[in-house]
C-alpha cells in the first residue's frame, strides 16, 4: 500500500473510540498516516485498542504480575492513606479520597500511555468488549500484603472513556467483614434481620456507606443462626465466611449476566437470605419483592436520600398502568428502610453515620397503598417506640455530642426545620437545669 501524506487524509474527531477499535482496517490506516509522528490530539488514533488478556487468567497485583508496578504503588499509597477512592484522568494528577475530601497526590499528570499500561493487563476478553460496547469496565483487584499469611487488600475498578481518553475510579474494599458497632451504628438495626421474609432497602447517596452496612447486617444473620445466604453483587465486596451454614458469592457478569437474571436463579437454589448488591432496573426491583413475598429475606441498596423518595423511586420506575399493583405488592413485601447519610467528624478522624429508620407497620403499609408516601415522615416521627427514627433525631444526637459540626447536620437534612427544633428543645432543656 502506498504511503499517504497525513496532511492530506482527514479523520473525523467525532469518531467513536468504539468503532476505532472495532475496525482493524481503519486501525491500520491510522499507524500508516502516523508513522512519521505522534498521533494528533483528540483524534480516536491517540488511544490504541486495548490488547485483552487470555481469557481465565485470574489478576493479581504483585507476585508474577509485575507490570503494574505504577498502579500498585498507588493502591499502596491508597492503603497506607487509610483512602476510600483513588482517581485517575488522564492528563491530570492522581487524586485519593479521604474521608470524603479529594487529596492531589505529588509526582505530576497522569499519560494515557501510563494509564494503558496500568490497565491493559487487567481486561479479559469480556471486559475489552464491554469497554468497546459501552465505554466502560467494572472488574476487582488484589494487592498481596507485605507480611506474608494476611488476607490480601482488594478494590473494585471502574476503567472508562472521557474525552477519548482512559479514566479509572478504584475503591478500596474492607479486609474484614464490619460490625455494626465497628461503623458507629445503633445495635437495633440487628432486629431487622431476625429470622423472618421481606425486603430490607439500605438507601442513601453514593459514598454513603451502605454497602458495609449490609455486610454488617449479613453478618449478624450468620452469627444468629445457620442458614443459607446468597449474595448478587458487581463485583464482589465482601467474602462472608461459612462457618454456619451456606454462603454463596455470585458476581455479576462472571457467574450471572445480570442482578435480575441471577436473582431469578437464586430463588431455585433454596436460600434463606437473598443479598442484592443494588436495585438498578425494573426487572431486578420486580424480582426483589416477588423474593420478599414468597418468604425470603431480601437485602437491597437503593440510591435515595430518604424513606419516602424510596417508596416513590421503586413505583415510579414502573409503568402507570402497573403502578397500583406494584403499591399493593411494595406494601405486603416491605420489612424497612434504613436511609444513611456519613458526615465529617469535628475532630478530623474519620466520619459517623446519620440514619433514617422506617418500618412496615400497618400504618406505613396503609400508606403506600393509598398512594400516600409523602405522609411517611410523620409515621417515623411517631414511631419511636417501634424502632424508628428520623434522620434530623439522629443528625441532632450527633451535634448534641459534639462529634458533628452543626452546620453540616443541616446540609444533610432532609427537613433542617425539624432539626433546628430538636436542637433548640435540647439546648434549651441543657441550660435550665
Amino acid at each position: 500500500m502506498q504511503r499517504t501524506s497525513a496532511s492530506r487524509v482527514k479523520i473525523s474527531v467525532e469518531k467513536k473510540m468504539s468503532d476505532w477499535i472495532q475496525n482493524s482496517s481503519l486501525n491500520r490506516l491510522v499507524r500508516e498516516i502516523n508513522v512519521d509522528g505522534e498521533p494528533r490530539s483528540g483524534q480516536g488514533a491517540q488511544l490504541p485498542p486495548i490488547r485483552p488478556k487470555a481469557p481465565g487468567i485470574p489478576v493479581r497485583l504483585g507476585g508474577r504480575v509485575e507490570p503494574l508496578g505504577d498502579l500498585a504503588a498507588l493502591l499502596s499509597t491508597m492503603v497506607t492513606e487509610k483512602a476510600s477512592d483513588l482517581l485517575l484522568v488522564t492528563g491530570r494528577s492522581a487524586m485519593l479520597r479521604i474521608d470524603g475530601s479529594l487529596k492531589k497526590l505529588e509526582g505530576g499528570t497522569l499519560a494515557g500511555q501510563t494509564l494503558r499500561e496500568m490497565f491493559e493487563p487487567l481486561l479479559d476478553a469480556r471486559g475489552h468488549q464491554t469497554l468497546a460496547d459501552h465505554g466502560s469496565a467494572d472488574f476487582s483487584l488484589q494487592l498481596p500484603d507485605a507480611e506474608a499469611g494476611r488476607v490480601p487488600w482488594r478494590f473494585r475498578a471502574n476503567l472508562h472513556r472521557q474525552r477519548g481518553e482512559l479514566a479509572a475510579a478504584v475503591r478500596a474494599l474492607p479486609r474484614e467483614i464490619p460490625s455494626l458497632g465497628d461503623l458507629n451504628l445503633p445495635r437495633e438495626l440487628a432486629e431487622l434481620v431476625r429470622p423472618g421474609n421481606g425486603l430490607v432497602l439500605l438507601c442513601g447517596p453514593t459514598g454513603s456507606g451502605k454497602s458495609s452496612t449490609l455486610a454488617a447486617l449479613v453478618r449478624e444473620i450468620y452469627r444468629q443462626r445457620a442458614c443459607h445466604i446468597v449474595t448478587i453483587e458487581d463485583p464482589v465486596e465482601y467474602d462472608h465466611p461459612s462457618d454456619r451454614g451456606v454462603i454463596e458469592h455470585i458476581e455479576i457478569g462472571r457467574d450471572a449476566p445480570s442482578f435480575a437474571e441471577a436473582l431469578r436463579s437464586a430463588l431455585r437454589q433454596d436460600p434463606d437470605v437473598l443479598l442484592v448488591g443494588e436495585m438498578r432496573d425494573l426487572e431486578t426491583i420486580r424480582a426483589a419483592m416477588t423474593a420478599a413475598e414468597t418468604g425470603h429475606l431480601v437485602l437491597s441498596t437503593l440510591h435515595s436520600g430518604s424513606a419516602a423518595r424510596a417508596v416513590h423511586r421503586i413505583v415510579d420506575i414502573f409503568p402507570p398502568e402497573q403502578q397500583t399493583q406494584v403499591r399493593v405488592q411494595l406494601a405486603q413485601g416491605l420489612r424497612a428502610v434504613v436511609v444513611q447519610h456519613l458526615l465529617p467528624r469535628i475532630d478530623g478522624n474519620g466520619r459517623l453515620p446519620a440514619i433514617e429508620v422506617l418500618q412496615a407497620t400497618y400504618a406505613v403499609r396503609q400508606l403506600i397503598r393509598g398512594q400516600h408516601p409523602e405522609k411517611l415522615y410523620n409515621e417515623i416521627t411517631l414511631g419511636q417506640r417501634q424502632g424508628m427514627k428520623t434522620l434530623e433525631a439522629s443528625l441532632a444526637q450527633w451535634v448534641r455530642a459534639g462529634r458533628v459540626d452543626r452546620e453540616e447536620a443541616l446540609l444533610r437534612a432532609n427537613h433542617p426545620q425539624e432539626l433546628e427544633i430538636l436542637l433548640a428543645r435540647s439546648w434549651s432543656g441543657s441550660s435550665t437545669k
